[in-house]
């Protein structure tokens, strides 16, 4: 199967493409870096010709209003591309509870991008996962000093992006699923108790203070973050995950 990887070259993308060679598919990955561009449409007709399926794992460059205006112009193009080239199936990673959150600028850019495709003429499939293991650090550093990480109880269930990975190229793979699938780590945290946890397993003498008005976070409300009962769980332990890499 030949699958065009579009944002194939990032976090997720890369092991998704190493995902789908390994399992005897054609993934050929593409990016700015390789003359493809969302926004302006350059090479998507040639990235997408003779492509069986199309992953679109690109991302806005920003988390502010100019996000809806990034996934507006970027889902158009490929899902007109996608047309062009009779592309049977169209799969985007998205975000568990993207829907719930209308005051974050760049969730409501990833529902409208959601929104354009189900939208769209082509079969597709949604995988919604859980915030990644690999940006919990970033998260962290929004909100702290010198002496204190301020974070809100907010829950999250962070996964591993190795298991996204498998998952989207698991997906991409299969029978588009008119749908979503909810992916999620096994263990959920409120974020100050998962900021502790990872601030002690990189040897960070730091505190933290639960401060339910700190980060952008801070406008979630309840446990909208978490999956809902028949989601997918991902093998991998966040306390596991820190153990190997911090």
């Amino acid at each position: 199967m030949h699958i065009a990887v579009i944002g194939g070259t990032g976090l997720i993308g890369s092991q998704v493409v190493r995902d789908l060679d390994a399992a005897g598919h054609r993934a050929v990955p593409h990016s700015l870096s390789t003359g493809v561009d969302v926004i302006t449409g350059e090479g998507l007709d040639a990235a997408l010709t003779g492509a069986d399926v199309v992953v679109n794992l690109t991302n806005s460059p920003t988390f502010d209003d100019a996000s809806p205006g990034f996934f507006r112009t970027s889902m158009d193009n490929l899902v007109t591309a996608a047309r062009k080239a009779d592309v049977g199936h169209f799969v985007v990673l998205s975000i568990v509870g993207v829907d719930k959150v209308p005051e974050l600028d760049y969730y409501r850019a990833k529902t409208l991008q959601e929104d354009i495709l189900k939208a769209g003429p082509v079969p597709y499939s949604i995988v919604r996962a859980t915030q990644f293991m690999e940006f919990i650090p970033a998260v962290l550093s929004w909100t702290a000093d010198d002496d204190t990480v301020r974070l809100p109880r907010t829950r999250l269930q962070p996964v591993a992006a190795a298991d996204v990975a498998a998952t989207v190229a698991e997906v991409a793979a299969g029978t588009p699923l008119g749908g979503t699938l909810e992916l999620a780590g096994p263990d959920a945290y409120p974020l100050d108790e998962l900021g502790l946890i990872t601030l002690r397993a990189e040897g960070d003498s730091r505190s933290v203070t639960t401060d339910d008005t700190a980060g952008m976070f801070a406008a979630v409300n309840g446990d909208v973050l978490t999956p809902k009962s028949g989601a997918r769980i991902a093998p991998t332990r966040y306390t596991d995950w820190l153990a190997r890499h911090a």
